[in-house]
């Protein structure tokens, strides 16, 4: 495994599965995304207004999960695959997981993975 990692995300290519994966947090906010090779080159040498974690937001969305004072602890699951896509990470799970109809709701409203699904 390549592991990558800059102050608020880390990266990491698996070999075996071919599949880049990061997570981005910040203030009990994280994020789990499926990124592409493109993105995860580009993570040490970012170009000119470009920064990682931006770039990292720019992949699949897998799972996201919410602890800071601002709301109810919540997690929301976008693919049930994510805890093999990173079995290299200790997942921050809070244990209050959104429905299925609750999630695909939202992700409609809000766009999430739009025109990035599988």
């Amino acid at each position: 495994m390549q592991i990558k990692k800059g102050i608020g995300w880390r990266a990491c290519y698996d070999e075996q599965t071919g599949l880049y994966t990061a997570k981005s947090s910040w203030r009990g906010d994280y994020y789990l995304y499926e990124i592409t090779k493109e993105i995860f080159d580009k993570l040490d040498n970012p170009g000119k207004d470009e920064y990682p974690d931006d770039m990292i937001k720019t992949g699949r969305l897998l799972y996201e999960s919410h602890d800071s004072e601002y709301s109810s602890p919540y997690d929301i699951v976008h693919d049930e695959s994510y805890k093999e896509k990173f079995g290299w990470l200790d997942i921050q799970q809070t244990g209050h997981v959104w429905s299925k109809e609750m999630t695909q709701a939202a992700d409609e409203i809000f766009g999430v993975n739009r025109n990035k699904q599988e």
